[in-house]
């Protein structure tokens, strides 16, 4: 990991994703969640603040060492029994079947094996369990999308894997049935980086 993803860029998405909408969103994505959670890319840790009194345990995951130095702070503020660990959501540690619900925000669109990642969550919920997420990704534009296309090799270099051209829900229902799915274009980001993905998938019992 180099010194920009480490260094740099920690505090770029820590200044970028603060605030509104993204506290919005955050309690809509957050709100259900209850009992054991586990939150996949926990980032500077903006959802802490959003988690309701019914999660009785939060388990994080966050491979970048810059990213958790930020979060380290808010996780001693907590009133929230927090387990942080340094791992990657391809290759959790976590035994089978240990969470009521799986937390990603913004982070599906970076992770290199996201199919890896989406078997590792099935395999840590337990059934009955839920996947609650919202992402950036494909637009179903056509025009749009050539450019979604053109631009992430370019996106991914400055912004540590992220991709713009990830069709999420298609990925999301090759590992799970969905109960529920918004899609929608965010009014205050650029339409190449601000179509929605926001949704609930349940593994099955």
């Amino acid at each position: 990991m180099n010194w920009y993803s480490r260094r740099l860029l920690p505090q770029l998405l820590e200044w970028t994703m603060a605030g509104e909408p993204f506290a919005q969103y955050r309690r809509q994505v957050l709100s259900e969640t209850a009992g054991d959670v586990l939150e996949i890319g926990f980032g500077t840790g903006l959802n802490l603040a959003y988690y309701p009194e019914a999660v009785s345990s939060l388990t994080v995951v966050e491979p970048n060492p810059g990213m958790a130095k930020i979060a380290a702070p808010r996780i001693a503020d907590s009133s929230l029994q927090v387990i942080s660990k340094p791992l990657r959501g391809e290759a959790l540690t976590m035994a089978d079947n240990s969470f009521d619900w799986v937390v990603s925000t913004w982070t599906l669109c970076s992770i290199a094996d996201l199919d890896g990642a989406l078997q590792e969550i099935r395999r840590v919920l337990k059934p009955g369990g839920k996947f609650t997420f919202i992402e950036h990704g494909l637009s179903p534009e056509p025009h749009l999308q050539r450019w979604q296309h053109r631009l992430t090799p370019l996106q991914k270099r400055i912004a540590d894997g992220c991709h713009f051209d990830r069709a999420i829900a298609d990925y999301v229902q090759g590992h799970f049935p969905l109960e529920k799915l918004d899609t929608f274009y965010d009014e205050d980001l650029p339409k190449i980086g601000g179509y929605f993905y926001r949704g609930v998938a349940v593994k099955p019992v």
